[in-house]
């Protein structure tokens, strides 16, 4: 298979991955719900999923700048593996927690991972300056497609009901499947050339001139991981499950949708990026996607909600390649690695808080308002990123 860019094994690794990812986080709530847990029990095992992504993640990035970054993916690939095999094996609520802290197991089918940063160090360093943000709309493209079938394979346990294999297996079943997808993106890591993206600096470098930039992009991106940490995708899936009860094979349709709407948008963003900036289509596209999810938490019909959750869909994650493309542009070559976990981290750390406060919302009855929380911060993040980064453009702006 001479001749195939890199990029494109990373591109398949990571449909793979997102896959995966799409199933678990929807049959996760319901798995735990099953084994007769709380809706709070279910918050803290998303919240500890994502502290432990955050955590691992800090690792990732020290060792991005001066490691193999190909040895690191297939590290985190062999991770994936074992929390697929773990979580199929395991009902204890204790075991469960750790599973979830020490894994890879991700409650928002997104971009918060262990593999964020080193495929984004490697796409970056694959590519020129101009197709930077085309080539991370694919990125988010392919995986968004990925998710959207991903989340249609996790009505599977409930067609095996009907055969009559009991939920619980099928659910384990399906956790068996994740610990393949790991294998098979492992699979595919393997053909990325060895070592660091392009030239390698003579003494590797974490951050430099960069910091201050980079520290302050994070504290912003913190905020909007908080305000979204409130919906992760278990949790959405939770609150329709509570709300409307909605079975998990029409979950499994309705974020087959978010999915293919979200999937579209990443070209969407690249070509208005190319036209307003960068900057400007994150904000412009993110506001209305927060009033639409505000709206959602007070829809009094199934309809409506579905309705106004697939327009947030179709605009929310347009600033995830262009987000991706600016963090690239604005710092160094050698500082990419570091850049690109320095500002997963905060992500991480603060997501990891949101999903147990929404638990305990969800547990009181109070389920408007983890939706409604998330929308009103998602909004004071867009305003404050618009007012500190509108003027530093990344050089194909300038």
């Amino acid at each position: 298979m001479q001749g195939i860019h890199p990029a494109t094994w990373l591109l398949a690794a990571r449909s793979l991955r997102d896959f995966g990812d799409a199933f678990v986080a929807i049959l996760l709530p319901v798995y735990l719900l099953a084994l007769g847990f709380s809706p709070q029990q279910v918050g803290v095992i998303a919240a500890a999923s994502l502290f432990g992504s955050a955590l691992l993640t800090i690792v990732i990035g020290f060792l991005g700048a001066h490691q193999d970054r190909r040895g690191l993916l297939l590290a985190a690939a062999s991770l994936m593996v074992v929390t697929g095999l773990l979580m199929s094996m395991v009902n204890n609520y204790a075991l469960l927690l750790v599973i979830a802290l020490a894994g890879t197991i991700n409650p928002s089918a997104g971009s918060v991972s262990i593999f964020v940063p080193l495929e984004h160090a490697v796409l970056a360093g694959e590519v020129a300056s101009l197709d930077r943000t085309r080539m991370f709309a694919r990125y988010s493209l392919v995986g968004a497609l990925a998710s959207a079938v991903g989340a249609l394979a996790a009505a599977v346990p409930e067609l095996m009901a009907g055969f009559g294999l009991a939920q619980l297996t099928a659910i384990k079943l399906m956790f068996l499947l994740y610990a393949v997808v790991g294998v098979l993106g492992g699979v595919l890591y393997t053909r990325i050339p060895p070592g660091p993206a392009g030239p390698a600096p003579t003494k590797p470098a974490a951050l430099g001139p960069s910091r201050a930039i980079v520290l302050k992009l994070a504290a912003l991106f913190s905020l909007d991981a908080f305000a979204g940490g409130f919906v992760v995708q278990s949790l959405l899936a939770l609150w329709l499950f509570g709300r409307f009860n909605l079975s998990v094979s029409e979950a499994g349709v309705f974020f087959f949708w978010t999915g293919v709407l979200s999937a579209f948008s990443f070209p969407v963003a690249a070509w208005l990026s190319s036209r307003i900036g960068l900057i400007k289509t994150m904000v412009f596209t993110h506001i209305p996607s927060s009033i639409a999810l505000a709206l959602a938490a007070f829809a009094p019909t199934l309809p409506l909600a579905l309705a106004l959750l697939l327009i947030r869909a179709a605009l929310s994650q347009m600033d995830v390649p262009t987000r991706s493309s600016y963090v690239m542009a604005v710092v160094s070559e050698a500082e990419r690695a570091a850049a690109a976990s320095f500002t997963s981290v905060p992500r991480s750390l603060a997501a990891a808080a949101s999903p147990a406060l929404a638990g305990v919302l969800f547990a009181a009855s109070f389920r408007a308002w983890p939706l409604l929380i998330c929308a009103i911060l998602k909004i004071t993040y867009d305003l404050l990123l618009l007012v500190q980064f509108r003027h530093l453009k990344p050089p194909e702006e300038s």
